[in-house]
């Protein structure tokens, strides 16, 4: 027994500890790298504001990799979800424009600009749905899994989301 303690004591408790491997650099790169545009755009459509989106995104970078040196896109997605959650509710459905029984005629040639406005006045839940699915084309599995929420209501809080900005968007145009 007085071995094993003088034995401890020579080469240190790091030895009773999992061995920590290295991370490169480049692996943090590549990653970053990947997913860097994704994230800024999610994070810029949810701050309406350049300098607040780079800090969301820079955010959910560290948290992300805090967990993980590798970590995959669901989770930079659930990281960036959890900044977000920092600055605003996020995960009750809010919208109630309730049945569709006159849709506006929005067909016409609409601006850019605004369509960009008409997106950053959805709440904060809806705009996360509508930018996941419509945007990046995730799945409402993936979105439900992301944000806490059941596939029904990511598909409702799409459909909410989607009348509401054709509401918006009608508005704009008259």
């Amino acid at each position: 027994m007085a071995s094993t303690i003088q034995q401890a004591k020579i080469t240190g408790y790091a030895t009773f500890l999992p061995t920590v491997v290295p991370v490169l650099p480049e692996v943090y790169e590549a990653v970053y790298q990947e997913n860097r545009h994704r994230l800024y755009a999610m994070a810029f459509w949810m701050t309406d504001n350049e300098l607040s989106a780079e800090e969301l995104m820079r955010n959910s970078f560290l948290r992300a990799f805090a967990g993980n040196a590798q970590p995959t896109a669901e989770m930079l997605d659930r990281a960036l979800i959890a900044e977000v959650r920092e600055l605003m509710p996020l995960g009750a459905l809010t919208l109630d424009e309730g049945t569709c029984t006159d849709a506006p005629s929005i067909r016409r040639n609409i601006l850019r600009v605004h369509l960009e406005r008409a997106v950053v006045q959805l709440p904060a839940t809806e705009r996360m749905i509508f930018l996941m699915h419509d945007v990046e084309n995730y799945s409402h599995e993936r979105i439900a899994r992301s944000i806490g929420l059941n596939e029904d209501e990511s598909v409702q809080g799409l459909h909410q989301a989607r009348l509401h900005l054709r509401n918006l968007l009608a508005e704009m145009m008259k």
